[in-house]
């Protein structure tokens, strides 16, 4: 009898052979493109192509998802003096609410864990309140706000989790 389980979840730093960079810049607009018109500026992913997404990974630690074969997730993460910094955390449209967002920031705490590092920081955008109960409920706390360049009230919130 076949099994009709789903493929197991696989988490792991970027290979270096990795080279689906378009793929994954698909993946990584299609997760935030609900952000269009809702936040205001938009995202510094509008200015990202291919090679972009490249750079950011030769720069920073890149963590895929993948079930089976599939890219289903990714989430980038940074060293910074006291944390590791986690940026374009997205998860495939059609896989949000399995747990794949959760499951790499538990990989992100492990790396972070494992470069001595005792807390994750990440920023998100004012207007998108259901991020910020997500990371709520990750365990992260509200630690400020900023405002980009140009503008007079903040647009983006900092969140910190002590690990």
């Amino acid at each position: 009898m076949p099994s009709t389980s789903p493929p197991a979840l696989r988490i792991a730093p970027a290979d270096p052979a990795f080279a689906d960079w378009p793929g994954l810049l698909a993946l990584v607009q299609a997760a935030f493109a609900v952000m269009e018109g809702r936040i205001d500026p938009p995202s510094s992913l509008a200015r990202m192509d291919a090679a972009a997404m490249r750079a950011k990974a030769q720069a920073e630690t890149l963590l895929l998802a993948h079930e089976g074969g599939t890219l289903v997730g990714c989430l980038f993460a940074a060293e910074r003096p006291g944390a590791l910094y986690i940026g374009k955390l997205a998860v495939r449209p059609d896989r949000q609410g399995a747990g794949i967002g959760a499951a790499l920031m538990r990989a992100a705490e492990a790396l972070a864990r494992a470069r001595g590092l005792p807390a994750l920081e990440l920023q998100t955008r004012v207007e998108l309140t259901g991020n910020h109960a997500a990371f709520a409920r990750m365990g992260f706390a509200q630690t400020g706000a900023t405002a980009h360049p140009g503008y007079d009230r903040p647009t983006s919130l900092s969140f910190r989790k002590t690990l």
